[in-house]
């Protein structure tokens, strides 16, 4: 008998209703001679709701924050195994802890830092169906440890990776995954198959589908992904564990993303700064502060200057860590906010200066000034004033004809062992 890893998300679990019909595509999954692993969100808007009642009290208490969140998700898996006993299906719901997953780190950045499935094995052995609350892990101590925004995606797939199950579905409100995000480019094309390091710039560039750790998890493992509709039971689009992607592919452009919440930060030093560069991102990797787009100009008459993005619910942290190293070492900063991004997905970019300069114009078109452009091989991000972001998404999106039919080619799917970090 194969095993499957089903996540559903917030959505799919938001009422009764919702829960019954997850129940029975859980069903009509078993009924295919397969054993599902079920990993689940917590409902709706449980999460954002325990947060703002959670301030009410003590904000700034990290353990007693995770012990409130995890609930969320602990309360999903109790109801998906009772509405799946409903149907005679046998079933048990198991807490992060009890699944076996472990988690490491500080604050904002815990991650998965192994998995063992001994309990969930002995289950699928028996034929029970297993419900694993996501989002969740044990630390060192015993202590549940949340892992933020999109951790049931990660779950998911880091379970799929170490049961060595034949996929791991992902079930949501959309179809799939898109050329660029329906509700503000109403031509976006549904895309059946994505490589999973296009997928993964996608969801760090700003898609929401799949969480960026999940997609670097899936590719790093050999995870397959397929994303599913849970209201229609429509599947959507598959992203292979590992693809054969032709770095030197001309014109394999992919999908346009966007986000909205960018802040852009510049960092100066007087006077010889060889080291600056190396003094900022040391600051901001023992602090486990992400960045996106990295810029340096090197020592002049005037000092030195680097700069890079981050995302605005992160600015604070970077502030902080900011000022601590301006005491410290001499240097000043400034911060622009209202920003959004939008990039071009794809692979082979860096090949195609070309690309960048029909972006450029197409925004120059509309009137927009790009603030800071950045090219990889993979990926090609603007910035512009958050304002205009829906604009020149769809804007981009039709310069390179994205909502016309794909002509992607195959993509090579290799065998999986253990949990890559």
């Amino acid at each position: 008998m194969g095993t499957v890893v089903q996540k559903f998300g917030g959505s799919s679990l938001s009422g009764h209703e919702h829960v019954m019909r997850t129940a029975e595509t859980i069903r009509r999954t078993r009924e295919k001679g397969v054993v599902p692993v079920v990993c689940v969100s917590a409902r709706g808007d449980t999460t954002d709701d325990l947060i703002a009642e959670s301030a009410r009290f003590h904000a700034g208490n990290k353990r007693e924050l995770d012990q409130l969140l995890s609930t969320g998700e602990i309360a999903s898996a109790a109801y998906t195994a009772m509405a799946l006993a409903a149907r005679g299906v046998p079933a048990v719901s198991l807490t992060g802890q009890q699944a076996g997953v472990s988690a490491t780190g500080s604050r904002d950045e815990i991650r998965i830092s192994d998995i063992e499935p001994q309990r969930i094995l002995a289950h699928v052995r028996e034929g029970t169906v297993v419900v694993v609350a996501g989002f969740q892990g044990m630390d060192t101590i015993g202590d549940i440890r949340t892992l933020g925004r999109g951790g049931s995606d990660t779950t998911a797939v880091a379970l799929a990776a170490k049961l060595g199950a034949d996929a791991c579905e992902i079930h949501t409100d959309v179809d799939g995954i898109h050329t660029a995000d329906p509700r503000i480019v109403p031509n976006a094309r549904l895309i059946p198959a994505i490589p999973p390091g296009v997928m993964h710039e996608m969801a760090i560039s700003g898609a929401r589908v799949i969480h960026a750790r999940a997609a670097e998890l899936a590719a790093a493992n050999g995870v397959d992904i397929s994303v599913h509709n849970s209201a229609t039971r429509t599947h959507g689009t598959t992203i292979p564990g590992r693809g054969e992607e032709m770095l030197e592919n001309t014109g394999f452009t992919v999908a346009v993303t966007h986000d909205t919440n960018i802040a852009r930060v510049l960092v100066h030093r007087e006077g010889p700064a060889h080291d600056l560069g190396q003094i900022v991102l040391e600051l901001l990797s023992e602090r486990l502060l992400p960045i996106d787009l990295l810029g340096w100009v090197g020592n002049g008459p005037r000092g030195a200057n680097t700069g890079f993005t981050v995302r605005t619910e992160r600015l604070r942290d970077t502030e902080d860590a900011l000022s601590e190293a301006a005491r410290k070492f001499d240097l000043s900063y400034s911060v622009s906010t209202g920003l959004g991004q939008v990039s071009l997905v794809g692979i082979g970019l860096l090949n195609r200066p070309d690309y960048t300069a029909r972006i450029l114009r197409c925004l120059h078109g509309l009137g927009i000034t790009a603030d800071w452009v950045s090219t990889t091989q993979s990926r090609t991000t603007v910035l512009v004033p958050a304002e205009r972001t829906g604009e020149a998404t769809a804007a981009v999106h039709d310069e390179f004809g994205l909502g016309e039919p794909d002509t992607a080619g195959s993509m090579a799917v290799p065998t999986r062992e253990g949990i890559q970090q």
